[in-house]
């Protein structure tokens, strides 16, 4: 892409799609954010809103009734309008299942009538119930029963993946699918449970810190620049389009120690409580012990690798000053 292209960013005034947007302005390209501000919003987009190359449309994308036009003359289209967070999925499964599968569809069929490069935000809850140490794109995929609510998300992405890999075989479709494992960052909310900024907002209050189950389940922490600029070098990358890559840091923790982390960094007197997963969600909602990525092959195609560490992860979420982090005053 060149400057003075025009790529289109569904679900741009989200946490990720906000940060993706800033990044294509600065490469000096025109933006279309369709957003129907569900569960992002227009505050997101305040640093960019006043570029006269950002243009911001409020709507679904399966009912935007320009789409087929904005997308005919898009260069490109990162596609990140879906439902997000544990607690959306598991209250709104109705919702969270045609979210995902209608506005994948609608921006498919618009694309492909081209066709236009289309990067697919999907999700490391597609590995489902894995227990292989490290997660890889050749891996199978082992999906809980279905009346577990959890696993509606996990299987609407997983067809947003089918059906965007049928559209590249089927019709010639340039598709990337790249499958995002905890990204966080600044203006990230807690309000659909989102572990970090939810502890951080609880650390910040002096609130006991809620962590789920026995907090031995493990994870890995990405910094949402570093997510930005994978997606930015796989779209940039023809070799890249057909396939699949995970993106994601591989600094593995507990969520316990997650907490313990954040309310040192923050020097919060806050604690640590433990809460079933019973009290939390619905009765046998079922959770993932642990959830690696391997990079190798985002690496090997865009010669990138998340690398932030999650101290400077914690730091930069929370919005701490960088001279405090490295004296601990406060």
């Amino acid at each position: 892409m060149q400057t003075g292209n025009h790529v289109v960013v569904t679900g741009g005034a989200g946490f990720i799609g906000s940060h993706l947007v800033e990044r294509l302005l600065g490469e000096g390209l025109r933006v279309t954010v369709i957003d129907d501000f569900s569960t992002g919003s227009p505050a997101n987009l305040t640093v960019v809103r006043a570029d006269p190359r950002l243009r911001v449309i409020e709507t679904a994308v399966s009912t935007c009734p320009d789409l087929d036009a904005l997308l005919a003359e898009a260069d490109a289209v990162f596609h990140l309008a879906a439902a997000v967070g544990v607690d959306l999925v598991v209250r709104s499964p109705i919702r969270t299942i045609r979210t995902n599968l209608d506005e994948t569809e609608a921006v498919l069929a618009a694309a492909g009538a081209r066709p236009v490069p289309v990067l697919l935000a999907s999700t490391s809850e597609v590995y489902g119930k894995s227990q292989r140490e490290e997660f890889s794109e050749e891996d199978d995929l082992i999906i809980g029963p279905p009346h577990l609510g959890r696993w509606s998300y996990a299987c609407s992405k997983l067809m947003d993946e089918f059906l965007a890999l049928a559209y590249a075989r089927e019709r010639g479709l340039p598709v990337i699918i790249a499958r995002l494992f905890n990204t966080v960052g600044p203006r990230q909310t807690g309000r659909y449970g989102m572990v970090l900024p939810r502890f951080i907002e609880a650390a910040r209050a002096g609130r006991p810190l809620r962590v789920y189950g026995d907090g031995r389940q493990t994870r890995c922490f990405c910094l949402v620049t570093d997510t930005v600029e994978a997606l930015w070098r796989l779209m940039r990358c023809e070799a890249a389009r057909g396939q699949v890559f995970n993106v994601g840091g591989t600094e593995e923790v507990s969520i316990r120690e997650l907490a313990q982390r954040v309310i040192t960094a923050l020097h919060s007197p806050s604690v640590i409580e433990l809460v079933p997963y019973d009290a939390a969600y619905a009765p046998g909602f079922e959770d993932l012990r642990r959830r690696r990525p391997s990079v190798a092959k985002l690496e090997l195609f865009t010669g990138f690798r998340p690398a932030v560490p999650l101290d400077e992860i914690i730091r930069r979420t929370a919005g701490e000053p960088a001279a405090e982090w490295a004296t601990g005053s406060r």
